[in-house]
Parts: structure tokens; sequence; C-alpha cells
């Protein structure tokens, strides 16, 4: 029997329920533990979208839907693994757990298609950490542009639009988001702000959108400026700029999750309510089939190539 193909599939992680906040925080600040305001905060957040962490289900939908895709090709034996950066099963662990398995070759994608040193590189390090000598993996950076990720993007673009009136259609605006990382990333020489605009400049070739632009979401609550500007500035002047409209597309977030279900759905829509403009998503990916062939195809794309994949 020929020795499967390791697939890493990875994603940011998610507190596992309302008494595991904490410890996710923690994580996420690199073992610190939150004040009590940040964490009764975040506690507050998760509460608007009624206490759901869908995260790990999805990740594992899509993981699960990427192994058949991919076996389905015949091409080769795929076996999925699933690893986190900030919960279990954490990265490192994913990794030995393919060595234990006899895994000696891998690919690895994180669900976020745009690279960045503060993000993707964190993965990267992960991966390095858990990884012996005789396992081979190729981390897939980034993917932002590929051509069946921005067809399987713009049908979702296309169809957040067909929710439109007729008016609102005149002159709505497009909103490319993604998660914000300290401004300092732009003086380091970071592609992550670039990635952004080029996947909103390939989604307006193809569905010929004349008025778009991207924004920032979710930044930290830290004291150095981040990443702008803020998705819900960029609603706000929509609408006295004079937009009818306003559709966000979260291309950043592959999956529902509070980056989504709060800042968008509860946080942006506010913004827009109080602005007096009408604000539309795009439905999320999660493991839609199409989504599903579209990473399929970006892994395929990638076979054969040594070492770790650069943007």
């Amino acid at each position: 029997m020929t020795e499967p193909t390791g697939l890493l599939v990875m994603a940011y992680g998610t507190a596992a329920g309302p008494d595991d906040i904490e410890r996710y925080y923690t994580d996420i600040r690199g073992g610190r533990a939150p004040t009590p305001e940040a964490l009764e905060d975040l506690r507050a957040r998760y509460t608007a979208i009624g206490n759901t962490f869908p995260l790990d289900r999805i990740t594992r939908e899509q993981a699960a839907g990427l192994e058949a895709e991919l076996n389905a090709r015949g091409d080769r034996t795929w076996k999925a693994y699933v690893g986190y950066k900030h919960s279990p099963p954490f990265v490192t662990e994913a990794v030995v757990r393919m060595e234990r398995d006899g895994i000696t070759e891998a690919y690895g994608i994180v669900m976020a298609p745009h690279y960045a040193r503060m993000s993707i590189g964190g993965y990267l390090d992960r991966v390095r950490a858990g990884n012996p000598r005789a396992m081979r993996i190729h981390v897939i950076q980034s993917w932002n542009t590929h051509p069946s990720f921005v067809e399987v993007l713009s049908n979702r673009v296309a169809a957040a639009r067909d929710r439109l009136m007729e008016d609102e259609l005149a002159n709505d605006l497009v909103i490319f988001s993604a998660h914000s990382l300290p401004a300092r990333i732009v003086e380091e020489g970071d592609p992550y702000p670039d990635q952004l605009r080029e996947t909103g400049e390939a989604v307006a070739e193809r569905l010929g959108l004349e008025r778009w632009v991207t924004a920032w979401q979710s930044a930290g609550r830290t004291p150095e400026p981040w990443l702008g500007p803020p998705l819900e500035e960029v609603v706000a002047k929509a609408a006295a700029d004079g937009h009818t409209a306003v559709v966000s597309c979260p291309c950043g977030f592959t999956a529902d999750h509070l980056e989504v279900l709060y800042d968008v759905d509860i946080e942006a829509a506010d913004a827009a309510e109080e602005a007096g403009i009408r604000l539309v998503r795009t439905e999320s990916m999660n493991a839609d089939p199409a989504f599903i062939r579209a990473v399929a195809d970006v892994v395929t794309d990638h076979l054969g190539h040594e070492g770790e994949e650069r943007p």
C-alpha cells in the first residue's frame, strides 16, 4: 500500500466553550493572563453571538472535505490532520501525530489566504518546532490570488450584491477586509497589505467592479498603532460619501467565528445602521464544496515543490 501524503490543515483556534475563554485568551497573549476587564469584554462578545464556538467544527469539516476531494482525484493517497495555533490540537501536536503515523511527506495549508510574518509565520514556527528531521513538510504560505479561490470569492460577492435592491446597486461599495495587525509590519516590508489589495483587485476585475476598497477589522487592544482604516470607519465614510449600500467581504477569513459573527455581523452592522446605510455580508466559505475544491486546487498546484513556499 502506498504511504499516504499528510495534509496539515491549520487554523487560529477557538475557545471550546464559555469555560475555556480565559485559557484561550491567555494563550493568544503568549501566556499572559488578560485583565478582568479585557476578559469580561471578550465574554460579552461571545454572549452577543449566542455563546457559539463553531470554528473547530468547521475546520474539521474543511479538513475532512479536503481529504475526500484530494483522494477522489486519484493522484495519491492523502490523510488530513488538524492543528491550531492557540487551541488543542496544537500545530506542534499534529505534526508529531503525523510522524507517529508514519507520514514522511506532508503539505500544510492555513485556512487564511494572505501571508503575514506575524500570522502565517507563526504557524511556520510551530511546524518547525514539532517537525522531526525525517519528515518533509511543504507549507503553502499564501493563496490570495489563486484563480480557483478568486472564482469562489467572486461568486460570494456577486451573490451578496444580488441581495441589494436596484437603487442600492446603483452606487454600492464592496469592502474587502482582513484581520488587522500592528502597523509596523509595513515598515518591515511585510506583503500582507498588498496581498489583501491584490485579492480585491482580482475579484473586481472578474466581476467588473468599479467601486471597492480594502479595510481592516478585529484590531488588537494594544497601545501601538494597528493597520487601518477600521471596517466600521470605512462603512461610515461610505454613507457620508453618498454610497447607497456596502457589501462586506471579510476575505481574510474562511469560516464563521467571532471575527465574522461579531466584528462584522454586529459591530460593522451597527455602524452601518447608525450611518443610515445598508450592509450585507458575503457568506463565509466554511465547508462549501466549491471552496473545498478551490483549496484542493491550491494544494495540488503545489505538489512537488520542495521546502517551505514563499509568498
